[in-house]
């Protein structure tokens, strides 16, 4: 499995992104996708995920109602909508994915085997 992360840039607070990430793999629509970001001296933590092919989403309390995680199994992408955009959103987003995750699992880093190189989000004040 191979991801791909882009979409990221500078951006003023209260901008709008949106974040791709395409993968490889004829199963793409039944793979649980999560995004995780990791600020500068901060732990990578879970931001959102789409959950196998049912397509159920799952937020941090941090972004939800401002970001939404979407895919299009046409064409192998998941995005990641980012809007109303706060200076502490800034960080390198990373996709991932693993053919094994469970749904309890699904906001823990260590639970994703599989990771895009990622893509740098700034937000500026």
């Amino acid at each position: 499995v191979q991801l791909q992360a882009s979409g990221g840039g500078l951006v003023q607070a209260g901008g709008s992104l949106r974040l791709s990430c395409a993968a490889s793999g004829r199963t793409f629509s039944r793979q649980t996708i999560g995004w995780f970001r990791q600020a500068p001296g901060k732990e990578r933590e879970f931001v959102a995920a789409i959950f196998r092919s049912g397509g159920s989403t799952y937020y941090a309390d941090s972004v939800r109602g401002r970001f939404t995680i979407s895919r299009d199994n046409a064409k192998n992408t998941v995005y990641l909508q980012l809007n109303s955009l706060r200076p502490e959103d800034t960080a390198v987003y990373y996709c991932a994915t693993d053919p094994s995750i469970i749904l309890s699992s699904i906001r823990e880093s260590r639970s994703y085997g599989y990771w895009g190189q990622g893509t740098l989000v700034t937000v500026s004040s």
